[in-house]
């Protein structure tokens, strides 16, 4: 099932996508909700950001590829950083290359999205704190990340968390291929099994050290291939199974 937030003529609701339409429920997403009878084409609706997040828990050096690309040594524990809610964006919507920068990078990852209060979870349990999955973009400056040592800056601009198009409850996210593409062209090409530290694994893991709320995502990493985006890009992050989430990067005028 792919639930999506969405506005409708100014409304706020939330939904179920099915093909070329959404159809509108009432409830609550982390609880129990049904579908209504009114339904909407895509084409017709704006795409929210499918959560609004309390914080984004993101992992770095994730994929054996990735810790090469960038000459690291292979983290014994997932390697956490924090991007902020007001970084969040949704599908479509444009990501503002900060006028400080001096390149802009992407990373496609795949999003864990929390269904439930979690804390102190055992792996074995981990499967019933999460909602779902949904794709995700690392957007970071890369020059104020090596300038800074550590990553808040880099990660933390406004706009740089797209996260979408919508949530995938039903799927195995083990074996899932991930792609992004820069203009159409391919730029990042790799699968969830080579994860380092499995979706299970890093809910676990990060529950032990602070609470999980609904709502909250963690971005499991970035495989090889990152690069710079420029003003006027189109950057999409395609995963199997779940679907696309589009962006394009625009000038600190457009904000």
């Amino acid at each position: 099932m792919k639930i999506a937030r969405f506005l409708h003529k100014g409304k706020e609701l939330f939904g179920i996508v099915e093909g070329d339409h959404i159809q509108a429920a009432e409830g609550e997403i982390f609880g129990q909700f049904h579908r209504t009878r009114q339904g909407y084409p895509l084409e017709k609706v704006k795409l929210l950001p499918p959560v609004m997040p309390s914080k984004i828990v993101a992992i770095g050096l994730n994929y054996k590829d990735h810790a090469t690309e960038v000459k690291f040594e292979l983290p014994e524990e997932p390697l956490l950083f924090l991007k902020p809610a007001s970084a969040v964006i949704g599908h479509l919507d444009p990501i503002i290359y900060p006028a400080i920068a001096r390149r802009v990078d992407y990373e496609g990852e795949l999003g864990i999205v929390i269904g439930q209060l979690a804390k102190g979870v055992s792996e074995e349990r981990a499967d019933e704190f999460i909602l779902g999955y949904t794709c995700f973009n690392d957007v970071t400056a890369r020059d104020l990340q090596g300038k800074d040592g550590q990553w808040t800056r880099a990660k933390g601009f406004d706009t740089f968390a797209p996260l979408g198009p919508w949530i995938e409850t039903e799927i195995d996210p083990t074996h899932l291929q991930l792609e992004t593409l820069l203009n159409g062209e391919r730029k990042q090409s790799s699968n969830t099994s080579h994860l380092i530290f499995t979706p299970r694994r890093l809910v676990s893991f990060i529950s032990q050290i602070m609470t999980l709320y609904p709502g909250d995502v963690i971005a499991t990493g970035t495989p090889s291939g990152i690069g710079p985006m420029q003003v006027g890009d189109t950057v999409e992050v395609r995963i199997e199974g779940i679907g696309s989430l589009v962006n394009v990067v625009a000038s600190p005028n457009a904000a």
